[in-house]
């Protein structure tokens, strides 16, 4: 795991394994920076920072969204060449 950990008051490497563990299950995302801080006795406050999402280009042809068009007929591939490209 190359996750950077802060961990100023010493809480259990045990722990803090299986809370990043489990974030990133829940975000679906891997972690780049991980602080822990002691709340109380019971509770611990953790700051993440994560690894950028990367982004795939998504189109929208005759009502399907859809990343490739490898996969599309010569219709669908004329559709889309002759489709007018706004700027953002």
């Amino acid at each position: 795991m190359n996750v950077e950990i802060y961990n100023p008051d010493g809480l259990p490497e045990e722990f803090i394994r299986a809370e990043i563990a489990q974030a990133e299950k829940e975000q679906n995302r891997k972690a780049r920076r991980v602080e822990f801080y002691r709340a109380d006795e019971q509770n611990a406050r953790e700051v993440f920072y994560w690894h950028p999402v990367n982004f795939q280009r998504i189109r929208r042809i005759t009502g399907y969204l859809v990343g490739t068009i490898d996969r599309w007929n010569d219709a669908k591939r004329a559709e889309e060449k002759d489709r007018v490209k706004h700027a953002c």
